[in-house]
């Protein structure tokens, strides 16, 4: 059996410390549940930040920030996945995800799939490593990435029994007429249509988590998702609200088992 934790966060744009304790309150959390991996969604640290207006956002991996970041995994024995902007020597910064260990930072992930709106601000990643927690073999995709075949297929392989679509998709229209439900709904579609395909192509296992929640300039759907090998979604939240979820998964077959 794996434990995996799911985050669906509220992250502010810039406001990294407050960022840092939302996220050390679901390390005390999954640390409790005895979690094998915590999933945290895209930018969770940063924030989904222009990096061109606040370009304080855009961080080195080997800078006070992460040094933060990774004194607050120190406790937790299983293998965090925390999104953030980096900073970039040789140009547009990136959107990074890194994967840590008991305060040791074991990799990063670059998203690949740069487009719309983002290329004005980010670079693209060119790599697609695979992590590992003990045994396990994964790969991590980065929101827009769910459109990549590419990255799910670089994942399969590479031996990943488990890929992690981390995610902050910004829902579009005024934040004063938000309609919570569709938002939620648009990035269930999205997930079901691409994910569920992938799963069933290459066998493995899919697992979303999601920044939830209204920021000072827009607004995020939320959503935990786990699709089974064959493509059938076996786990959804019930809504796009704040929250992690912690899961059982028996990888050998399709049973999973919500922790309380």
């Amino acid at each position: 059996m794996t434990r995996v934790g799911l985050v669906q966060m509220r992250c502010e744009k810039g406001a990294i410390a407050q960022n840092l304790d939302s996220m050390a309150a679901c390390l005390t959390e999954a640390s409790r549940r005895e979690i094998d991996v915590l999933g945290f969604p895209e930018m969770c640290l940063t924030g989904y930040a222009n990096p061109i207006q606040s370009p304080e956002v855009a961080l080195r991996l080997d800078g006070p920030e992460m040094a933060d970041l990774l004194r607050a995994t120190q406790s937790f024995q299983g293998t965090v996945l925390a999104g953030l902007i980096e900073a970039n020597p040789a140009g547009k910064p990136f959107i990074t995800h890194i994967v840590a260990r008991q305060g040791q930072l074991l990799g990063a992930y670059r998203k690949v799939t740069i487009k719309d709106d983002e290329v004005e601000w980010f670079s693209p990643g060119k790599d697609y490593p695979i992590f590992q927690h003990d045994t396990l073999p994964f790969g991590i995709a980065i929101c827009a990435d769910l459109s990549t075949r590419e990255v799910f297929a670089q994942g399969h392989r590479h031996g990943a029994q488990l890929m992690f679509e981390l995610a902050a998709p910004g829902l579009y229209g005024e934040q004063e007429t938000r309609d919570w439900g569709s938002g939620y709904r648009w990035w269930e579609s999205e997930c079901q249509k691409y994910l569920s395909q992938y799963a069933h192509d290459f066998g493995m296992w899919v697992l979303v988590a999601t920044q939830a929640g209204r920021t000072k300039d827009e607004d995020f759907p939320g959503g935990g998702f786990v699709f089974a090998p064959g493509g059938e979604r076996v786990f959804a939240t019930a809504d796009g609200s704040s929250g992690a979820v912690f899961i059982e998964i028996d990888l050998a077959g399709q049973m999973v088992k919500v922790l309380p």
